[in-house]
């Protein structure tokens, strides 16, 4: 139930923030949360009272603190700086405000910082702010990918990383021994019973979410698509179309991953649940006007089922069982669909144009075939090329 590596503290924060967020629905996240009702209310009343300091058992400390000197703020801008090394003025200006403190002006923090020595501008910090297309809401949108691998003491590193668009919400940071299907797919399963199901989820055309050779789906992308998730896939030698995540793996190379190799996986897993968690909900995002992920997020209401639920497709389609190598048969033609759908039934739909037709696996939309533009003879082969889906930009 509970993510491998996480503490409990950490737990009850993701959980408060995600039952506070308008909407929320307390009963689906008590049971993928695994507490009771009870004791979430208790967690979520204690927060609201007592913000993080409430969730601690323990913890007594007041919730405001005396004016501050100017020596006391300088501290406090000190202390940030030295847990959080890659942040810099706006983000602990941010930081400050958000625990209740006196803040001085980013510029003022960063003047602070060159006069005790401190470098600005290292690991991606002060960098300029992009305007990107946002997608309105939360799980509007995924994306997916590999932060490349890095040697550990015991093995190879694989972090796997799935953010949210509208929030920039970490919805996995995941510490993988490789780059399989079943590897992403155990992960993802776990994501979707805490968070729910996305509507899209947008990834690029590599192993194992994409085949250059043999096309964009593949095993596990197909197992999306039953999940009733869209996938989309990014413009070939075009990152930037997965902007978002790209720029979410500078940070977290540069403050999570920069420092000494990692002893083994269960300690890298760890680690990165740390971070995640700093980042979701400390961290502030210039990006989204320096709130944290956290402040925009909230979980999806629409479950994970852990079984393919049955598809109806649309009256007039004309259904076929995609046969060995992924081929079709229709109208005395044999079609090559994909490898990844093999044993599943596709639907091939009439378009507005005599003899065009658009393939679909369930809702998603695979590919046209324009049959007038076939000049080879009956019961041959056809490699229909692909028009896929404008993706829409992320």
């Amino acid at each position: 139930m509970a993510f491998e590596g996480r503490s409990a503290m950490s737990l009850k924060a993701e959980f408060v923030r995600l039952a506070g967020a308008e909407g929320a629905n307390m009963t689906q996240l008590c049971a993928r949360f695994g507490v009771s009702r009870g004791c979430g209310y208790k967690w979520l009343e204690r927060f609201r009272q007592r913000g993080d300091e409430g969730l601690a058992e323990l913890s007594r400390r007041p919730h405001g603190s005396p004016s501050q000197t100017e020596e006391k703020i300088e501290r406090a801008v000190l202390a940030v700086r030295s847990e959080h090394p890659a942040w810099g003025g706006r983000k602990i200006a941010a930081v400050l405000k958000r625990s209740g403190l006196a803040h001085p002006a980013p510029s003022t923090i960063t003047a602070i910082l060159h006069r005790h020595g401190y470098p600005v501008g290292r690991f991606g910090g002060g960098q300029e702010h992009f305007i990107r297309f946002e997608h309105p809401h939360p799980n509007d949108l995924w994306q997916m990918d590999f932060k490349g691998h890095m040697p550990m003491r015991q093995g190879r590193l694989h972090p796997l990383t799935v953010l949210d668009d509208h929030s920039r919400y970490a919805i996995a940071v995941e510490a993988c021994a490789d780059e399989t299907g079943n590897t992403v797919k155990a992960k993802l399963q776990a994501a979707f019973r805490r968070y729910g199901l996305p509507w899209r989820m947008a990834m690029d055309n590599g192993s194992p979410w994409g085949d250059t050779a043999g096309g964009p789906f593949t095993p596990l992308t197909v197992w999306l698509i039953e999940c009733d998730i869209l996938v989309s896939h990014s413009r070939p030698y075009h990152p930037q179309t997965l902007g978002k995540d790209e720029r979410f793996h500078r940070s977290l190379k540069a403050e999570a991953l920069s420092g000494p190799r990692f002893e083994s996986l269960g300690q890298a897993q760890q680690q990165l649940e740390c971070w995640r968690h700093v980042y979701n909900t400390r961290r502030p995002h210039q990006g989204i006007d320096l709130q944290v992920p956290a402040d925009r997020y909230r979980a999806s209401s629409r479950d994970y089922s852990e079984h393919v639920q049955p598809f109806e497709y649309a009256p007039g389609d004309q259904l076929r069982i995609v046969q060995m190598h992924g081929r079709v048969s229709f109208q005395n033609r044999v079609l090559r669909a994909s490898r990844a759908f093999v044993g599943k039934t596709v639907a091939l739909r009439p378009t507005t144009k005599d003899g065009v037709y658009d393939l679909f696996f369930r809702h998603q939309f695979i590919k046209t075939i324009d049959l007038n533009a076939l000049d080879q003879p009956p019961e041959s082969v056809h490699d229909v090329s692909e028009h896929l889906s404008t993706m829409s930009p992320v």
